[in-house]
């Protein structure tokens, strides 16, 4: 996961651009008496995303029981996302807090979405509260739709307030298959609490982050295979060995846990692939 700037957004003025064009009377009565509940969820969701209790937060169908989820969801689904809807001036600064354009979950797939980290169909006053919308890929989004967590460790990590990157918990080992595959794993280090060990294991599986990885790597093996076979012919495993190990520094400075770190220097690790397994086919 990638740790992202906090959204220089405010939860009230981006409700307020969004019902700003409502044309029913009664409706737009409605949604602006919950202005203020809705600034107040944002504070609520940031105290709460700081301790990891956003489990406590209270799921209610209907905001302070005069707006429903269907009519919050349209707040979203039509006042926000739409590229003429009054609140896609704030949409779209979100989406442009992703790193060169990559979703910050997997830190692979381009982010062509916004994931609201509580499900808005059961969290409705955050459906367009800033704080709980991140930039992601559409597969990354698909699979996280349902997450309700009911305690700390089933929350997943959010790009706005977890940064795990400064510890090396992504790794992988070489799969004597034909051809050579990878099988990507994360190892919390032993200074991190339980709590966030789980998290962390929750977010790659729940992500299906080691098949996406793993497939990264196979395509990755068949771009380099014949400058792989040319450094064996000169100067057998030693020289691949090195040429691999050498490619898994360089990706390391960029990122510590990028899928390139862990695949070359699994590759770099196993004495069946640098003395030919990497032909297998």
């Amino acid at each position: 996961m990638i740790k992202l700037e906090h959204p220089d957004l405010d939860a009230g003025d981006v409700f307020k651009q969004c019902i700003s064009r409502v044309r029913n009377k009664e409706l737009k009565t409605r949604l602006e008496s919950i202005e203020a509940d809705v600034s107040q969820a944002s504070e609520t969701f940031a105290d709460l995303a700081a301790q990891v209790r956003l489990y406590e937060f209270v799921r209610e169908a209907v905001v302070n029981g005069v707006v429903t989820t269907a009519e919050m969801d349209a707040v979203y689904n039509q006042r926000m996302v739409p590229k003429t809807a009054p609140g896609r001036a704030a949409y779209d600064k979100l989406m442009s807090l992703a790193r060169s354009g990559k979703c910050p979950l997997c830190a692979q797939r381009d982010a062509s979405t916004l994931d609201h980290h509580l499900p808005k169909a059961h969290y409705p006053i955050l459906s367009v509260v800033p704080l709980n919308l991140v930039p992601s890929c559409k597969d990354c989004n698909k699979a996280k739709l349902a997450s309700l967590p009911t305690n700390a460790s089933e929350e997943t990590l959010h790009p706005y307030f977890d940064d795990i990157d400064g510890d090396r918990w992504l790794f992988a080992s070489v799969q004597t298959t034909t051809p050579a595959s990878l099988k990507f794993f994360v190892i919390p280090p032993n200074h991190w609490d339980a709590v966030l060990a789980a998290r962390m294991l929750l977010h790659f599986e729940a992500l299906g982050l080691g098949a996406l990885y793993a497939a990264q790597g196979a395509d990755e093996l068949l771009n380099i295979r014949h400058q792989l076979q040319t450094l064996h012919d000169i100067g057998g495993a030693a020289i691949v060995r090195s040429e691999l190990s050498s490619r898994a520094e360089s990706a390391a400075a960029a990122r510590i846990n990028g899928w390139r770190v862990s695949a070359f220097q699994a590759f770099a690790e196993s004495d069946w692939f640098c003395d030919g397994g990497f032909r297998a086919f």
